[in-house]
C-alpha cells in the first residue's frame, strides 16, 4: 500500500498546489488523447514522474495491482458476445483503449502519494477550495489517505484470521459472506473510534495547517501544467 515516505527528491520538495494542478492537467489530456504518439507521451510523463520521485514503475504496479486486474477485464468483457463470432477485437480495442488512459494517471497518483504529506494536502485542498465545502473536502480527503491502509491491514489480518481456523476450506460463497460481515464490523468499530478521537482531540474545521510556499522548482511544473491544459483544450475544441 502507497503511503508518504519522507525524502528529498525534486517532487518531495514541489509544493502541494502544484502537484495537484499537474495531476488536473495531466488526467484532463489523458482522457482527450488521440493517437499513438500522444499516449506515448503520456507514459513518458508517467514514468517521468515516478522517476523523479524515486518510486519504481513495480511498486506502483503492484500498489495497484487490484485496479489494474479490474481494468484489464474491461476489454474481454466487451469483446465477448453472445453469438458468433463469439469474440470481437474492434470493441475489445476501444476498451482497451479506455484502459490505457487510465494507467498512466495511475501512476503520477503514486508520484503524488509517495512523496506528499497529508496534511500538505488537506491545507493545498482547503486553501484552494474556499468556505466549509473545501473544509468538509480537505477533512475527507485527509481521512481517506489516513483510513485506507488501516482498513485493507484489518482486511489482510481478518483473512488471516479465518484461514487460520480452515476457513479456506468452505464454499468460496460462505468465505466471502463472512469476510464481508467481520469487515463491515471492523469497519463500523473502527469509525466509532474515530469519532471518539476527533471529540478526545478537540476536532476542529480550520485547525493550524502547514504553510505552503511556491518556490522556483515550482516554475517549470506549472509552465508544464498549462501546457497540457491548453493542449487538452485544443483537443476538446478541435482546432
Amino acid at each position: 500500500m502507497l503511503t508518504y515516505t519522507p525524502g528529498t527528491t525534486v517532487v518531495h520538495r514541489l509544493d502541494a498546489r502544484t502537484k495537484l494542478g499537474f495531476q488536473f492537467a495531466f488526467a484532463l489530456v489523458a482522457f482527450t488523447t488521440a493517437t499513438a504518439l500522444e499516449f506515448g507521451g503520456l507514459f513518458v510523463l508517467a514514468f517521468g514522474a515516478l522517476v523523479f520521485a524515486r518510486l519504481s514503475v513495480w511498486t506502483a504496479l503492484r500498489a495497484y495491482w487490484f485496479v489494474l486486474l479490474i481494468l484489464l477485464l474491461g476489454p474481454v468483457i466487451a469483446g465477448i458476445t453472445l453469438g458468433s463470432p463469439w469474440f470481437r477485437v474492434d470493441p475489445a480495442v476501444a476498451s482497451l483503449r479506455s484502459v490505457l488512459r487510465i494507467v498512466p494517471i495511475l501512476f503520477v497518483s503514486a508520484a503524488y502519494i509517495h512523496t506528499t504529506p497529508i496534511r500538505a494536502t488537506r491545507a493545498a485542498i482547503q486553501r484552494t477550495v474556499p468556505g466549509r465545502a473545501g473544509q468538509l473536502l480537505g477533512v475527507g480527503v485527509a481521512l481517506t489517505f489516513r483510513y485506507v491502509p488501516v482498513l485493507r491491514a484489518d482486511l489482510t489480518m481478518v483473512r488471516d484470521a479465518i484461514k487460520a481456523r480452515g476457513g479456506d476450506s468452505r464454499p468460496l460463497l460462505a468465505r466471502s459472506k463472512r469476510l464481508t460481515m467481520l469487515m463491515v464490523a471492523r469497519a463500523l468499530d473502527r469509525s466509532d473510534t474515530l469519532a471518539v478521537a476527533l471529540q478526545a482531540r478537540c476536532f476542529a474545521w480550520n485547525p493550524t495547517l502547514p504553510r505552503l510556499q511556491f518556490r522556483r522548482i515550482d516554475l517549470p511544473v506549472w509552465g508544464l501544467s498549462i501546457g497540457l491544459l491548453i493542449f487538452a483544450m485544443i483537443e476538446l475544441l478541435g482546432v
